[in-house]
């Protein structure tokens, strides 16, 4: 009994945290302007992650084939229901999108205004599912789409996210856009997954051992995975500049002495 309390305690608190941590857009034109910023037309399928009270589901729906949305907040939903009564081409579903299944084929999108506070669950949800949509469009702190991005400088996460994906912040929204109004700035990132990706699931997980050692040691540092002629070998072969003492900032330069590294290992 004590068990079942402190789950439902937990539920409780959690459906809470991610109902506060929600910053609503309602208006109509400013709507209609970011969903026109996709390319989203009449044989697109589109997943939102929090349905709030409707209102850009609504605006996905006068746009998309059919829009699934996913809200935990059962007040937000019973509100999102009325809203959405004559909308005949959006399906709702009342649970945890942490827990919901991604469709296991078949194309989609996944457009969505979401909660802060699970910013990278999500992000990591939906970009390393066995059937990742073609397109993600979420509205987050400006922060965190730029550190997705690897900006101002790379991270492991940042580069482990291009191989399979382009990334672009498209919109820049005013605190006054939302409500309540939220304590940071806000935008709109797109997230394309790569047709061919830039490198095959073996090499994908070599690369991630490749990047972890270079973060930690550097490239050509003690216990380094290149020498220093090596890497501006490499670089200068690729037609890449070189402005650090690896030789290492950008994604393209980490990608050229993976490939570099593979074929010294290769030699060996």
């Amino acid at each position: 009994m004590r068990k079942d309390r402190r789950q439902a305690g937990y539920h409780y608190d959690y459906v809470k945290r991610v109902s506060d941590s929600q910053n609503f857009l309602t208006d109509t034109k400013l709507l209609q302007r970011i969903v026109g910023l996709a390319d989203i037309g009449k044989k697109d399928e589109i997943l939102e992650i929090g349905t709030g009270k409707g209102h850009l589901t609504e605006a996905l729906c006068k746009k998309a084939g059919k829009v699934c949305t996913v809200e935990i907040d059962s007040k937000l939903m019973e509100s999102a229901k009325r809203r959405l009564s004559k909308v005949n081409n959006v399906e709702l579903i009342q649970g945890d999108f942490m827990k919901y299944h991604l469709p296991a084929k078949g194309t989609y999108q996944v457009f969505a205004n979401i909660p802060f506070f699970l910013t990278t669950q999500i992000v990591e949800k939906l970009t390393q599912g066995n059937n990742p949509p073609e397109h993600i469009w979420l509205v987050m702190e400006k922060g965190a789409a730029k550190r997705f991005m690897g900006l101002p400088r790379e991270t492991i996460k940042s580069l482990e996210l291009k191989v399979h994906w382009e990334m672009k912040i498209v919109y820049h929204f005013r605190r006054e856009d939302f409500h309540p109004k939220p304590s940071v700035d806000t935008v709109l990132i797109h997230f394309k997954k790569k047709a061919v990706p830039d490198l095959n699931k073996g090499e994908y997980r070599e690369f991630q051992k490749f990047i972890e050692r270079g973060m930690k040691y550097g490239i050509t540092g003690k216990g380094g995975l290149l020498t220093k002629r090596q890497v501006s070998a490499a670089l200068r072969q690729a037609g890449l500049y070189q402005d650090h003492e690896d030789g290492v900032t950008l994604y393209i330069q980490w990608l050229c002495l993976f490939r570099c590294y593979q074929v010294q290992k290769g030699r060996k």
